[in-house]
């Protein structure tokens, strides 16, 4: 019997080895996808940890840095800033609404609603700079400075490749 390669992939994820079974290619070291969320979840833990001081996680802390840089804006603009879904950032920010860090309002035309940053949200975000850029400097000491920038740079343009 032939076992399918997805079969493959988790036995090599279960046994938390990277190395191929005999016989196969080693899909999960290969995997481009696989590869990218690792290394997102290991920095936002990191940028969590870092954050947790200010009551902020790593996902929040950019739509606040957004809004800060654009002002106000609609759901569907900000969506296009952070390249998120806009369903998803709708959720994302039900919390920073409830905690009175960002202002929904609905404009003239009553299908738009416009996000802002409110006053607590930018005390907060102040706090929360300072907290960041130590995560910065953490990941920055670990790979190096010319690393940072050059991956700040492919996974730019992986994007662009990508939109």
């Amino acid at each position: 019997m032939t076992i399918p390669n997805y079969v493959h992939i988790l036995v090599i994820m279960n046994n938390h080895s990277m190395e191929p079974l005999s016989g196969t290619v080693n899909y999960a070291a290969e995997c481009t996808c696989l590869n990218l969320r690792k290394a997102t979840r290991y920095i936002t833990g990191l940028y969590d940890e870092c954050l947790r001081p200010v009551g902020l996680r790593a996902t929040q802390l950019p739509v606040l840095m957004a809004l800060a840089q654009a002002g106000s804006v609609t759901i569907s603009r900000l969506s296009e800033i952070l390249l998120m879904d806009r369903t998803t950032l709708t959720r994302d920010l039900k919390p920073l609404e409830r905690q009175k860090l960002v202002s929904i309002t609905t404009g003239e035309d009553r299908r738009r609603r416009y996000i802002s940053l409110t006053p607590a949200g930018e005390d907060l975000l102040a706090s929360a700079l300072p907290l960041w850029e130590q995560a910065q400097s953490r990941v920055r000491s670990c790979i190096g400075e010319d690393r940072e920038k050059a991956l700040l740079v492919q996974l730019s343009e992986l994007v662009k490749l990508v939109r």
